[in-house]
């Protein structure tokens, strides 16, 4: 039996390199291992929570949708859906924070560190790790490839997996196991994450001039050109690993080690091999644009093949509670 593996984006602005290398890159090689069944959605009702804009909102999902299909996803592979598209994920919601006490919300790191960040506190944003829960345990997935930070998200819904379970005398929800991303960290222009929140990232669609303006203003020290330089402590070096060979990145440490290379230098290396690496994506962007039908069909598609899974989760889950 394949190993059922699920994870989701939130369509929450235009998807940049932080997203790709720290988590998309990862979602597509998964599907191509057999022993695998992934399912990826978009999470649009998580990102009611900050985008709260009917246009841009619709902007966004479809934007996550034309990327992922753009940067490899297979809808024969992997389950592709909009989670608002599988309406059983609310409920399941509702009847697990009938169970879950508010002491396990509030210890949510999440939840803390985006209020500090001034984001406002309303209700969805301290309700997120249920709903988080119920995106996860209705589909009964083994593993939910994660980062560290979201580490405590998926201990969260264990925790509501086992209250459910324990309350009601079953074993219908299924405990998830985190599957820690081997995604890379990636800088922002200012060396700080890559974030969309920090203002500091570089959006896959950039090209041309628009692109050669955010990588010129990627944050770098004050050593002279000819002096020698750390590769290790440069945020364009760190950039430039993403996107270039073994071979090329040993052939630059070695220049920067040398001395005699400038900061306008490398970040026109890195540039060129940006422009390069994405070039494909770019194209295959543009051409799904102009079959948004195709787009369409495949979340809907999806979302039919994921609601067949809820559904029976769901029935499970109400008989048990007694409400069929």
């Amino acid at each position: 039996m394949p190993v059922r593996i699920l994870s989701g984006v939130q369509p929450s602005g235009k998807l940049h390199l932080g997203n790709y290398f720290g988590a998309i890159k990862q979602h597509i090689e998964l599907q191509e291992r057999p022993e695998h069944e992934p399912y990826y959605f978009i999470a649009d009702f998580h990102a009611m929570t900050t985008v709260q804009d009917a246009e841009r909102m619709r902007e966004y999902i479809r934007g996550v949708a034309l990327d992922y299909l753009a940067l490899g996803l297979d809808p024969k592979r992997a389950t592709f859906f909009r989670q608002s598209d599988v309406p059983e994920v609310t409920e399941l919601a509702w009847m697990l924070s009938a169970v879950t006490g508010m002491g396990l919300l509030e210890r949510a790191h999440s939840y803390k560190d985006k209020v500090a960040k001034g984001i406002k506190p309303s209700v969805g944003l301290f309700y997120y790790p249920v709903l988080m829960a119920a995106d996860i345990l209705i589909y009964k997935p083994k593993f939910v490839p994660v980062g560290q930070d979201q580490v405590q998200h998926i201990e969260m819904t264990q925790d509501m997996a086992q209250y459910f379970n324990n309350t009601y005398k079953c074993e219908v929800l299924v405990r998830p196991e985190p599957r820690l991303d081997k995604g890379a960290k990636v800088p922002g222009t200012d060396g700080e994450k890559m974030s969309k929140s920090y203002g500091n990232t570089i959006d896959l669609q950039l090209e041309g001039k628009a692109l050669k303006k955010v990588v010129m203003g990627v944050k770098t020290d004050s050593t002279p050109v000819e002096d020698p330089k750390d590769p290790a402590k440069c945020n364009v070096f760190a950039l430039y690993q993403l996107v270039a060979s073994d071979a090329e990145q040993a052939a630059l440490a070695e220049r920067y080690k040398a001395g005699g290379l400038g900061y306008g230098e490398a970040k026109k290396l890195l540039l060129e091999k940006l422009d390069a690496y994405f070039a494909s994506y770019r194209a295959k962007r543009n051409d799904l644009e102009q079959n948004l039908d195709y787009v369409d069909s495949v979340l809907r598609d999806g979302a039919e093949r994921a609601r067949k899974v809820a559904r029976a989760t769901l029935d499970e889950c109400k008989k048990a509670a007694g409400l069929l």
